[in-house]
């Protein structure tokens, strides 16, 4: 087996995945005064002004009462912020009506935003210009913003949005991915603040604690790290929560190599959940398969996985046959049996138009091809 460190270095990365959603993380400054739900909005403060809604908006310095507002930080570099913009504009589409303006805030220069939004999104087919023009795309260079908001709020990943309720108080604080039923309650005035309130508070609590689980899972205590999480799943006070925590528990199991029968019935309960979510079970194959490289023993679920991923890997859309195809390859590589390998490779080159994604695969199967002739384990292992 390899080093624990490396093991820790995996789950690590897996963990943080788990705590900060599809976000890019940023440094942090320090702040006067701290922001929270029911905070007071500070006011902007923004140095350029560059898209405004096709003229329907103008600069906001201060917050009008009886309009909701959202302040969404971004950046050129940002894959999820880029992958925001389309939602965004379909918002503020909806709720232009509603007095409601959607505020983006970059801290980088001029010069590097318009660069961008002279550019192609290709996904939809528009430029970035065109793609972000239903709401105001800002920057602010000084950071003066940022400060204010994200760093008083303790905010480290973007993007992050902040609605702004019609009483200039912080009602939500979260990924814009995830705002519309917020956004939509706080419109309506049906927004439950002092429940989120609520809610933020056990989200930063189980922050702190996946910090410490981390800092034990990095040292090697894997059992440590697996009662920390046992009692924070106790102390869960929501069923998500408490979810949350049991996938960590059996995460850090098996990258400590603990597969016993109750982890096996865990994984093998989830393995069968996850075949309605190609992506996902995708996901959870190509993980297990890195799990194997860096030492654990998986092949207690190699074959339950590993049958899942040919059964939904048949019916799943033809954009996602190449990487179904692909993870079922490397697992089948792991169990020894490289003649599925070889097979499930072909299967994904077969299932992709793409040159450039066929070329990467070709080169999988030509090493999948090269490890069966050397007799290393295909000839003794096909079934």
């Amino acid at each position: 087996m390899k080093t624990t460190h490396l093991k820790s270095r995996l789950l690590l990365t897996a963990l943080t995945c788990c705590a900060v959603g599809a976000s890019a993380l940023l440094p942090q400054a320090a702040s006067a005064k701290d922001l929270g739900i029911g905070s007071e909005a500070p006011a902007l403060n923004i140095e350029h002004w560059v898209q405004d809604g096709n003229g329907f908006f103008k600069p906001v310095t201060e917050f009008e009462k009886d309009k909701v507002y959202v302040v969404e930080f971004w950046a050129t570099w940002c894959g999820p912020c880029i992958q925001s913009m389309p939602h965004l504009a379909d918002l503020q589409n909806k709720y232009r009506g509603n007095g409601v303006q959607i505020i983006s805030v970059s801290d980088e220069s001029l010069d590097e935003v318009k660069d961008l939004l002279g550019k192609k999104d290709e996904n939809v087919g528009k430029t970035f210009a065109e793609v972000t023009a239903a709401y105001s795309l800002t920057t602010d260079p000084d950071r003066s913003v940022y400060n204010d908001y994200m760093t008083a709020a303790k905010q480290q990943g973007i993007p992050t949005a902040f609605v702004v309720g019609k009483t200039g108080l912080v009602e939500w604080i979260g990924h814009p991915m995830d705002m519309d039923g917020p956004l939509a309650a706080v419109v309506d005035g049906k927004w439950d603040r002092e429940a989120f309130a609520a809610e933020m508070v056990a989200e930063q609590e189980m922050q702190q604690s996946m910090q410490r689980l981390s800092m034990l899972a990095s040292t090697g205590k894997f059992k440590e790290a697996i009662a920390l999480a046992e009692a924070q799943g106790k102390q869960a006070t929501t069923d998500a929560s408490k979810q949350r925590w049991m996938e960590i528990k059996y995460s850090l199991k098996l990258s400590a190599g603990m597969l016993d029968d109750d982890s096996l019935a865990f994984f093998r309960n989830r393995i069968k959940a996850l075949k309605s979510d190609p992506l996902a079970m995708a996901q959870f194959g190509y993980s297990l398969y890195g799990q194997a490289q860096q030492g654990v023993d998986i092949k207690p679920l190699l074959a339950d996985v590993m049958a899942a991923m040919e059964e939904v890997a048949e019916g799943a859309d033809p954009k996602m046959k190449p990487l179904m195809f692909n993870t079922l390859a490397m697992l089948a590589s792991e169990s020894g049996d490289l003649k599925k390998a070889v097979s499930a490779q072909q299967a994904a080159i077969d299932a992709t138009d793409d040159e450039r994604q066929k070329k990467r695969l070709m080169v999988m199967l030509d090493e999948l091809k090269q490890k069966a002739a050397g007799g290393s384990a295909g000839d003794a292992t096909e079934k």
